[in-house]
Protein backbone atom coordinates (compact mmCIF):
# COMPACT_ATOMS: atom_id res chain seq x y z
CA UNK A 1 0.00 0.00 0.00
CA UNK A 2 1.20 3.14 -0.24
CA UNK A 3 0.22 4.76 2.68
CA UNK A 4 2.98 2.34 4.59
CA UNK A 5 6.25 4.38 6.08
CA UNK A 6 9.16 3.29 3.82
CA UNK A 7 12.45 3.22 6.26
CA UNK A 8 15.20 5.88 6.11
CA UNK A 9 12.50 9.26 5.70
CA UNK A 10 14.07 11.86 5.62
CA UNK A 11 13.69 14.62 8.54
CA UNK A 12 10.44 16.63 8.25
CA UNK A 13 10.85 20.42 9.98
CA UNK A 14 7.92 23.04 9.99
CA UNK A 15 8.15 26.81 10.59
CA UNK A 16 5.14 28.68 11.50
CA UNK A 17 5.86 32.29 12.19
CA UNK A 18 2.03 33.12 12.83
CA UNK A 19 0.23 30.31 14.35
CA UNK A 20 -3.31 30.75 15.72
CA UNK A 21 -5.65 29.14 18.42
CA UNK A 22 -8.27 27.55 16.10
CA UNK A 23 -11.88 28.40 17.46
CA UNK A 24 -14.59 27.00 15.68
CA UNK A 25 -18.51 26.28 16.70
CA UNK A 26 -21.98 26.89 15.07
CA UNK A 27 -24.93 28.90 14.50
CA UNK A 28 -28.48 28.46 12.76
CA UNK A 29 -28.33 31.50 11.32
CA UNK A 30 -25.26 34.71 11.21
CA UNK A 31 -26.61 38.17 11.42
CA UNK A 32 -26.38 41.32 12.71
CA UNK A 33 -27.78 43.38 16.22
CA UNK A 34 -28.29 39.88 18.32
CA UNK A 35 -26.96 37.78 20.34
CA UNK A 36 -26.08 34.23 18.44
CA UNK A 37 -26.25 31.49 20.43
CA UNK A 38 -23.52 28.86 19.54
CA UNK A 39 -23.48 25.43 19.74
CA UNK A 40 -20.71 23.14 20.65
CA UNK A 41 -16.89 25.02 20.59
CA UNK A 42 -13.44 23.51 19.59
CA UNK A 43 -10.23 24.56 19.92
CA UNK A 44 -7.26 23.08 17.55
CA UNK A 45 -3.88 24.30 17.33
CA UNK A 46 -4.23 25.95 14.02
CA UNK A 47 -1.28 27.74 11.43
CA UNK A 48 -0.04 26.62 8.29
CA UNK A 49 3.57 25.03 9.77
CA UNK A 50 1.65 23.39 12.27
CA UNK A 51 -1.23 22.22 11.04
CA UNK A 52 1.21 20.35 8.00
CA UNK A 53 3.12 18.94 11.06
CA UNK A 54 0.05 17.92 12.95
CA UNK A 55 -0.79 15.84 9.33
CA UNK A 56 2.39 14.26 9.34
CA UNK A 57 2.49 12.71 12.07
CA UNK A 58 -1.17 11.30 11.51
CA UNK A 59 0.33 10.15 8.85
CA UNK A 60 2.95 8.16 10.10
CA UNK A 61 5.64 10.28 9.71
CA UNK A 62 8.28 12.26 11.63
CA UNK A 63 8.26 15.84 12.37
CA UNK A 64 9.50 18.70 14.44
CA UNK A 65 7.50 21.53 14.57
CA UNK A 66 8.96 25.36 15.22
CA UNK A 67 6.78 28.09 16.32
CA UNK A 68 6.23 31.10 18.29
CA UNK A 69 3.60 31.07 21.21
CA UNK A 70 3.07 33.91 23.98
CA UNK A 71 0.29 35.02 25.95
CA UNK A 72 -2.31 32.97 27.93
CA UNK A 73 -3.57 31.75 24.35
CA UNK A 74 0.00 30.87 23.38
CA UNK A 75 -0.12 29.04 26.96
CA UNK A 76 -3.48 26.90 25.32
CA UNK A 77 -1.85 26.41 22.00
CA UNK A 78 1.32 24.61 24.09
CA UNK A 79 -0.82 22.43 25.85
CA UNK A 80 -2.91 21.54 22.80
CA UNK A 81 -0.05 20.18 20.50
CA UNK A 82 1.57 18.78 24.08
CA UNK A 83 -1.48 17.02 23.86
CA UNK A 84 -1.06 15.70 19.89
CA UNK A 85 2.38 14.40 21.12
CA UNK A 86 3.85 16.44 18.23
CA UNK A 87 7.96 17.35 18.95
CA UNK A 88 8.29 20.96 18.87
CA UNK A 89 10.47 23.92 19.38
CA UNK A 90 8.94 26.52 20.83
CA UNK A 91 9.97 30.40 20.92
CA UNK A 92 8.30 32.80 23.15
CA UNK A 93 7.13 35.77 22.60
CA UNK A 94 6.02 38.92 24.50
CA UNK A 95 2.86 39.16 22.45
CA UNK A 96 -0.06 36.89 22.67
CA UNK A 97 -0.88 34.04 20.12
CA UNK A 98 -3.65 35.23 17.85
CA UNK A 99 -7.04 33.43 17.38
CA UNK A 100 -8.95 32.44 14.78
CA UNK A 101 -12.48 31.78 14.81
CA UNK A 102 -14.85 29.82 12.12
CA UNK A 103 -18.59 30.13 12.41
CA UNK A 104 -20.72 27.24 10.42
CA UNK A 105 -24.08 28.63 9.40
CA UNK A 106 -26.59 25.79 10.10
CA UNK A 107 -29.73 26.80 7.86
CA UNK A 108 -27.65 27.75 5.09
CA UNK A 109 -24.35 25.42 5.50
CA UNK A 110 -22.36 28.58 5.11
CA UNK A 111 -19.26 29.14 6.69
CA UNK A 112 -17.97 31.97 7.92
CA UNK A 113 -14.05 32.56 8.97
CA UNK A 114 -12.21 35.29 10.85
CA UNK A 115 -8.84 35.74 10.29
CA UNK A 116 -6.81 37.60 13.16
CA UNK A 117 -4.08 39.62 12.81
CA UNK A 118 -0.48 38.10 15.00
CA UNK A 119 0.75 39.90 17.65
CA UNK A 120 3.92 42.05 16.58
CA UNK A 121 7.25 39.92 17.09
CA UNK A 122 10.57 42.09 17.77
CA UNK A 123 13.24 41.78 15.87
CA UNK A 124 15.22 39.71 18.39
CA UNK A 125 12.71 37.62 18.46
CA UNK A 126 12.36 36.56 14.47
CA UNK A 127 15.97 36.51 14.46
CA UNK A 128 15.93 33.77 17.36
CA UNK A 129 13.55 31.59 14.72
CA UNK A 130 15.94 32.06 12.49
CA UNK A 131 18.56 31.04 14.77
CA UNK A 132 17.23 28.10 15.80
CA UNK A 133 16.03 26.62 12.58
CA UNK A 134 19.47 27.31 11.43
CA UNK A 135 20.70 25.39 14.39
CA UNK A 136 17.91 21.96 13.51
CA UNK A 137 18.33 21.87 9.38
CA UNK A 138 19.10 18.47 8.63
CA UNK A 139 20.83 17.55 5.51
CA UNK A 140 19.21 16.16 2.81
CA UNK A 141 15.99 16.86 4.98
CA UNK A 142 13.12 18.84 4.28
CA UNK A 143 12.33 22.38 5.85
CA UNK A 144 8.57 23.32 5.17
CA UNK A 145 7.53 27.78 6.06
CA UNK A 146 4.00 27.67 5.98
CA UNK A 147 1.56 30.74 6.78
CA UNK A 148 1.19 34.55 6.83
CA UNK A 149 4.08 36.21 8.71
CA UNK A 150 3.04 38.38 11.82
CA UNK A 151 3.80 42.34 12.05
CA UNK A 152 7.36 43.00 12.70
CA UNK A 153 8.58 40.01 10.92
CA UNK A 154 10.19 41.24 7.42
CA UNK A 155 8.77 40.53 4.11
CA UNK A 156 11.76 38.55 2.78
CA UNK A 157 12.09 36.21 5.99
CA UNK A 158 11.28 33.37 4.10
CA UNK A 159 13.89 34.63 1.47
CA UNK A 160 16.16 34.51 4.34
CA UNK A 161 15.24 31.14 5.74
CA UNK A 162 15.68 29.93 2.48
CA UNK A 163 18.90 30.65 1.75
CA UNK A 164 19.57 29.16 5.38
CA UNK A 165 17.98 26.29 4.50
CA UNK A 166 20.37 25.76 1.50
CA UNK A 167 23.39 26.24 3.12
CA UNK A 168 21.96 23.83 5.30
CA UNK A 169 21.91 20.95 2.95
CA UNK A 170 18.24 20.65 2.96
CA UNK A 171 15.45 21.32 0.68
CA UNK A 172 12.79 24.26 1.07
CA UNK A 173 9.26 24.47 0.57
CA UNK A 174 6.86 27.34 1.36
CA UNK A 175 3.62 27.99 1.20
CA UNK A 176 2.55 31.93 1.38
CA UNK A 177 1.16 34.86 -0.04
CA UNK A 178 1.58 38.53 -1.27
CA UNK A 179 5.30 39.87 -1.37
CA UNK A 180 6.25 37.07 0.58
CA UNK A 181 5.87 35.04 -1.56
CA UNK A 182 7.79 37.37 -4.61
CA UNK A 183 10.53 37.50 -2.42
CA UNK A 184 11.25 33.61 -1.17
CA UNK A 185 10.75 33.16 -5.23
CA UNK A 186 13.02 35.40 -6.67
CA UNK A 187 15.31 33.50 -3.67
CA UNK A 188 14.49 30.09 -5.66
CA UNK A 189 12.88 27.02 -3.38
CA UNK A 190 12.59 23.21 -3.83
CA UNK A 191 8.79 23.53 -4.30
CA UNK A 192 6.03 25.88 -3.66
CA UNK A 193 1.87 25.27 -2.91
CA UNK A 194 0.42 28.32 -4.31
CA UNK A 195 -3.55 28.41 -4.79
CA UNK A 196 -4.93 29.35 -7.65
CA UNK A 197 -5.78 33.04 -6.41
CA UNK A 198 -2.33 33.49 -4.79
CA UNK A 199 -0.65 32.19 -8.02
CA UNK A 200 -2.76 34.65 -10.12
CA UNK A 201 -2.06 37.67 -7.91
CA UNK A 202 1.91 36.80 -8.35
CA UNK A 203 1.35 36.95 -11.97
CA UNK A 204 -1.31 39.68 -11.91
CA UNK A 205 -3.86 37.63 -14.05
CA UNK A 206 -6.74 35.59 -13.07
CA UNK A 207 -5.52 32.41 -14.59
CA UNK A 208 -8.71 30.64 -15.58
CA UNK A 209 -8.81 27.97 -17.89
CA UNK A 210 -6.08 25.10 -17.93
CA UNK A 211 -4.02 26.39 -20.23
CA UNK A 212 -3.35 29.73 -17.98
CA UNK A 213 -2.77 27.68 -15.36
CA UNK A 214 -0.25 25.30 -16.37
CA UNK A 215 1.68 28.08 -18.14
CA UNK A 216 2.07 30.38 -14.89
CA UNK A 217 3.21 27.28 -12.66
CA UNK A 218 5.83 25.82 -15.22
CA UNK A 219 6.85 29.61 -15.67
CA UNK A 220 8.41 29.35 -11.68
CA UNK A 221 10.14 25.91 -13.00
CA UNK A 222 11.53 27.60 -16.17
CA UNK A 223 12.52 30.93 -14.23
CA UNK A 224 14.36 28.96 -11.36
CA UNK A 225 12.19 30.13 -8.98
CA UNK A 226 10.52 26.69 -7.95
CA UNK A 227 11.47 23.36 -8.90
CA UNK A 228 8.16 21.86 -7.85
CA UNK A 229 4.73 23.73 -8.04
CA UNK A 230 2.05 22.22 -7.06
CA UNK A 231 -1.00 24.88 -7.96
CA UNK A 232 -4.25 24.03 -5.99
CA UNK A 233 -7.62 24.78 -7.60
CA UNK A 234 -9.71 23.91 -4.96
CA UNK A 235 -12.98 20.71 -6.53
CA UNK A 236 -10.73 21.46 -9.74
CA UNK A 237 -7.82 19.12 -8.42
CA UNK A 238 -4.61 20.36 -8.42
CA UNK A 239 -1.55 21.00 -11.13
CA UNK A 240 1.97 19.89 -10.23
CA UNK A 241 4.29 21.22 -12.58
CA UNK A 242 8.20 20.82 -12.73
CA UNK A 243 10.91 20.43 -15.35
CA UNK A 244 9.83 16.71 -15.95
CA UNK A 245 6.59 18.09 -17.29
CA UNK A 246 3.21 18.57 -15.68
CA UNK A 247 0.89 16.55 -14.19
CA UNK A 248 -2.86 17.14 -13.75
CA UNK A 249 -4.77 15.22 -10.85
CA UNK A 250 -8.97 15.81 -10.04
CA UNK A 251 -9.96 15.90 -6.28
CA UNK A 252 -11.74 12.49 -5.54
CA UNK A 253 -15.88 12.58 -4.93
CA UNK A 254 -16.37 13.29 -1.98
CA UNK A 255 -18.84 15.09 0.55
CA UNK A 256 -17.22 18.79 1.82
CA UNK A 257 -17.63 19.72 5.22
CA UNK A 258 -15.19 22.22 5.36
CA UNK A 259 -12.15 23.55 3.36
CA UNK A 260 -10.26 24.45 6.29
CA UNK A 261 -7.03 22.93 6.03
CA UNK A 262 -7.35 21.28 2.94
CA UNK A 263 -4.66 23.07 1.92
CA UNK A 264 -2.43 22.16 4.42
CA UNK A 265 -3.26 18.58 4.30
CA UNK A 266 -2.38 18.28 0.94
CA UNK A 267 1.02 19.95 1.55
CA UNK A 268 1.42 17.75 4.42
CA UNK A 269 0.87 14.40 2.93
CA UNK A 270 2.87 15.62 -0.33
CA UNK A 271 6.23 16.35 1.65
CA UNK A 272 6.17 13.52 3.71
CA UNK A 273 5.63 10.89 1.12
CA UNK A 274 8.60 12.50 -1.23
CA UNK A 275 10.91 12.13 2.12
CA UNK A 276 9.76 8.75 2.66
CA UNK A 277 11.34 8.47 -1.27
CA UNK A 278 7.74 8.14 -3.03
CA UNK A 279 7.58 8.52 -6.91
CA UNK A 280 6.78 12.13 -7.43
CA UNK A 281 3.49 11.31 -8.95
CA UNK A 282 2.55 9.05 -6.29
CA UNK A 283 3.10 11.63 -3.86
CA UNK A 284 0.89 14.25 -5.86
CA UNK A 285 -1.72 11.42 -5.37
CA UNK A 286 -1.00 11.34 -1.76
CA UNK A 287 -1.44 15.11 -1.37
CA UNK A 288 -5.18 14.99 -3.21
CA UNK A 289 -6.41 12.40 -1.20
CA UNK A 290 -5.30 14.61 2.18
CA UNK A 291 -6.84 17.64 1.04
CA UNK A 292 -9.66 15.93 0.16
CA UNK A 293 -10.19 14.47 3.22
CA UNK A 294 -9.76 16.90 5.25
CA UNK A 295 -12.54 18.29 3.44
CA UNK A 296 -14.51 15.58 4.63
CA UNK A 297 -14.27 16.37 8.13
CA UNK A 298 -16.23 19.21 10.25
CA UNK A 299 -14.73 23.16 11.14
CA UNK A 300 -10.80 23.06 11.63
CA UNK A 301 -10.36 19.38 11.95
CA UNK A 302 -7.80 17.95 9.24
CA UNK A 303 -7.59 14.38 7.43
CA UNK A 304 -7.55 11.24 9.13
CA UNK A 305 -5.37 8.57 8.03
CA UNK A 306 -7.45 6.01 7.08
CA UNK A 307 -9.35 8.38 5.06
CA UNK A 308 -6.29 9.13 3.19
CA UNK A 309 -5.27 5.90 2.49
CA UNK A 310 -8.69 4.39 0.97
CA UNK A 311 -9.07 7.94 -1.14
CA UNK A 312 -5.34 7.61 -2.37
CA UNK A 313 -6.00 3.41 -3.48
CA UNK A 314 -8.83 5.28 -5.36
CA UNK A 315 -6.86 8.13 -7.37
CA UNK A 316 -4.14 5.07 -8.17
CA UNK A 317 -6.89 2.81 -9.57
CA UNK A 318 -7.99 5.85 -11.92
CA UNK A 319 -4.69 7.61 -12.94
Amino acid sequence: MEASQPSGAKPILTVTMNPALDVSTSTDRVYSGHKLRCGTSRLDPGGGGVNVARVIQRLGGQVLAVYTAGGPPGEAYRRLMEGEQVPSLVIPIKGSTRQNFTVDENSTGNQFRFVLEGAELSEDEWRTCLQLVGRSISPGGYVVASGSLPPGVPEDFYAQLARLVRKGGARFVVDTSGQPLAEVLAEGVFLVKPSKRELGEHFGAPLEGERNQIEAASALVASGSAEYVALTLGDAGAILASKEGVIRLPVPSVRVLSTVGAGDSFLGALVLRLAQGCPVEAAFRSALAAGSAAAMTPATELCHRKDVERLEEELAAVS
